[in-house]
């Protein structure tokens, strides 16, 4: 497939300066989706991040109703293949029991996505449903890190980390409810925003329920990206369960100012939870930097009971998949979820939800509250606080605990697992605060390590405006300037 330009050139764009030259006449959505296309087949056979290209939108972009005249003009743009459906198009949500299925309604969501004019041109892999930590299924794919292909990508945006990281395009789709956006692009060098909560509809298929902890958003390379994306794709469909919000002012104008001073607090432990001594190294080394970009830094921690929290968490985690596993049945005429269809820890997770009585689930909401109370009081007296995107470094490919290919006879072992792992990024989806990735950092094996920060509810544009001042300071070159071992640029 031709090129318009060379993949050198090509990974220095990122969306908003593609859609600048497509504005300007100097490219065209075509060009943009056919070097896209390209990108995938040249990488897609080693890191399998792609489950599917749609030919027709990269022939003919407005053929799904793009809006051409939208901001990003035409700029391709990958979904991963959980959340927002589109008319007509498979999503099979990385299970062999969704083989086939196609919605036959544009969510909310993705009517915004098109009206933006982002050109949906294909689909990402994930794990089953979302739920675990890799896409990594010999049945049906597993997704490699493009920095060594030894290592998982992490997940569950798993397909979208990989893309992005090899310079395949430079904005893609991703989900959150436990750190699904922020650890893959953590682990991949990717920039990944989960937004506060009322922020991106889920309707309408989506159950509100879900809207307690998961949330919709992107991963991207530039922090104007985000921004951008954030700006044109936000706001809730008529009818939403709860209010959806608007900024003060547009993000891609407030990041072009520097923050004020910021009381910034550093943590790695959370709870019983702690991280590997590099990590926290790294962690210091981020403190030691936003100290020289002005900002007051130390050691704090939130007074919640962590404990408490990750407990409530699990009861809303087994309890939400069991429903939306027994929803995904009833369509297909199925009582239970068939063992050679589904994998084991899902079958287990659907078995253990169904028990979870009303009762449960008001103690869990209380939990919440609590929790959600006392991270409120803490962002009184500190703007920002900071730790490594996980506690342990990236799993390498074939770490079965952390996958529902797992036989663990324990589902609640098994989610104790992934909160010694995945401790730091949980809580804010329980909260409905912000939480940002940025990749400042590497861990010992080579791959990036991302450093989370987190605000108060609704101070997304505090947690760019960081990230963009942050940006400016490392003069855009973010991992260092490194780039992956797998990468479009590799052999040309």
């Amino acid at each position: 497939m031709s090129c318009v330009m060379g993949w050198d050139e090509w990974v220095k764009h990122d969306a908003v300066g593609l859609a600048e030259r497509v504005k300007s006449g100097e490219l065209t959505p075509t060009e943009l989706a056919r070097q896209t296309a390209a990108g995938i087949a040249k990488v897609n056979p080693t890191l399998s991040a792609v489950v599917e290209v749609f030919d027709d939108l990269v022939d003919n972009p407005t053929g799904d109703g793009m809006n051409p005249d939208g901001p990003f003009a035409g700029v391709p743009y990958l979904m991963k293949d959980l959340g927002p459906t589109f008319k007509g198009r498979l999503q099979e949500m990385g299970s062999l029991l969704m083989r086939g299925n196609r919605p036959m309604v544009d969510s909310y969501l993705a009517g915004r996505i098109k009206q933006a004019g982002l050109n949906v041109i294909g689909r990402t892999t994930t794990p089953e449903f979302g739920v675990c930590s890799s896409a990594e299924n010999p049945a049906v794919y597993v997704t490699r890190n493009p920095w060594d292909l030894r290592y998982t990508t992490c997940g569950s945006s798993a397909g979208t980390a990989a893309a992005l990281a090899a310079g395949v395009l430079p904005l893609s789709h991703a989900t959150d409810g436990g750190g699904s956006i922020r650890i893959p692009a953590g682990f991949n060098g990717n920039i990944g925003l989960k937004p506060s909560r009322g922020v991106f509809s889920i309707a309408p298929a989506a159950s509100d329920i879900t809207g307690f902890v998961s949330t919709q958003g992107c991963q991207s390379r530039t922090v104007r990206d985000t921004a951008a994306f954030v700006d044109h794709c936000r706001g809730g469909a008529p009818g939403e369960f709860m209010p959806y919000w608007s900024a003060p002012e547009p993000y891609s104008q407030l990041i072009e100012r520097d923050p004020g001073r910021l009381r910034i607090a550093l943590s790695h432990e959370w709870g019983h939870y702690r991280s590997v001594p590099h990590f926290v190294a790294e962690l210091e080394k981020a403190g030691r930097f936003l100290e020289s970009l002005g900002h007051h830094v130390e050691w704090a921690l939130p007074a919640v009971d962590m404990e408490a929290a990750f407990a409530a968490q699990t009861t809303c985690y087994i309890s939400n998949f069991a429903q939306t596993i027994t929803n995904l049945l009833k369509p297909l005429g199925l009582e239970r979820p068939p063992a050679d269809l589904v994998e084991p820890i899902n079958i287990k997770i659907w078995e253990e939800g169904l028990k979870t009585t009303y009762a449960e689930r008001a103690q869990m909401q209380g939990v919440f509250n609590t929790t959600s109370r006392g991270f409120g009081q803490f962002f009184e007296d500190w703007d920002i606080i900071l730790t490594p995107i996980t506690a342990l470094p990236t799993p390498q490919l074939g770490t079965t605990e952390y996958l529902t290919i797992s036989n663990n006879p324990s589902v609640y072992d098994w989610f104790e697992n992934l909160w010694r792992n995945f401790a730091y990024t949980p809580l804010s989806n329980l909260c409905g605060i912000p939480g940002i990735s940025l990749p400042m950092a590497t861990q010992e094996n080579g791959l990036p390590l991302g450093i989370q920060a987190q605000a108060r509810q609704a101070n997304d544009g505090l947690l760019l405006q960081l990230a963009a001042q942050i940006e400016r300071a490392l003069g855009g070159k973010w991992n260092d300037g490194r780039r992956p071992g797998v990468h479009v640029t590799q052999g040309t």
